[in-house]
């Protein structure tokens, strides 16, 4: 699993579904992770929270309506955006839906390339970065496309792992993030490497933004981590 690479959870108790899903998600470049039942998915989702979640109504055992508002119930979780997919056309069931918190709604059968979108449009609003987007906090520019830094216009050369932290940090300004949350964001899940590693990068980021002046925009946070602004 690349780092920086958006994670998509899929809840789908049937097989085929479950395939095309996983299919039709690693084309377009995200990582997959799947769970078959209710339970599963929530096991699933305090091992490693994805960034998106696509989760089926009736399930075995939990339903997907009750994973969904177990999930939107507590804070760690609530902002993980949840699309719900489901045989159940009628108006009532998809108000009932959207008022458990699910983040979208789309009716079986569905149209993969809309699901897509839908997937896109959803990280486009929590990942804006693995999505192409450009991001701004306060002097500081980052074009995710062409991998550009500015800092008051004066272009920033950062190496991979500073870009990506820096990504991390602007999708999210003033959020505090451990060693190990960057660890699995930015070098990815799969990786294993000395938490201190995260310091050393820290401090090249730090050197690389403030290199043309300027404050450190970085704050070290003691004994929790890092965060922008």
């Amino acid at each position: 699993m690349s780092a920086q690479q958006p994670m998509v959870l899929v809840i789908e108790d049937e097989p085929a579904q479950r395939e095309v899903l996983a299919y039709n998600l690693q084309a377009e470049g995200y990582g997959v992770t799947h769970a078959e039942t209710g339970d599963e998915a929530l096991i699933a989702v305090e091992e490693a929270q994805p960034d998106v979640i696509i989760l089926d109504w009736m399930l075995p055992g939990v339903s997907g309506i009750e994973v969904c508002r177990r999930l939107k119930a507590r804070n760690d979780t609530r902002a993980i955006p949840v699309i719900m997919l489901t045989a159940r056309a009628e108006e009532a069931d998809r108000v009932r839906g959207l008022e458990t918190g699910a983040d979208d709604y789309v009716v079986k059968p569905y149209s993969v390339i809309e699901l897509m979108a839908r997937v896109r449009t959803q990280l486009r609003r929590t990942r804006p970065a693995t999505v192409g987007e450009r991001l701004e906090f306060e002097d500081i520019a980052l074009d995710a496309e062409t991998h550009r830094v500015t800092r008051s216009g004066a272009p920033v050369k950062l190496g991979p792992t500073e870009f990506r932290l820096l990504s991390t940090f602007m999708e999210k300004p003033g959020r505090v993030w451990s060693r190990e949350q960057l660890l699995d964001r930015v070098w990815g899940r799969d990786i294993y490497v000395d938490t201190r590693t995260v310091d050393v990068h820290i401090g090249r980021l730090r050197k690389a933004l403030c290199v043309h002046g300027g404050e450190d925009p970085v704050r070290t946070v003691r004994g929790a981590g890092y965060a922008l602004g």
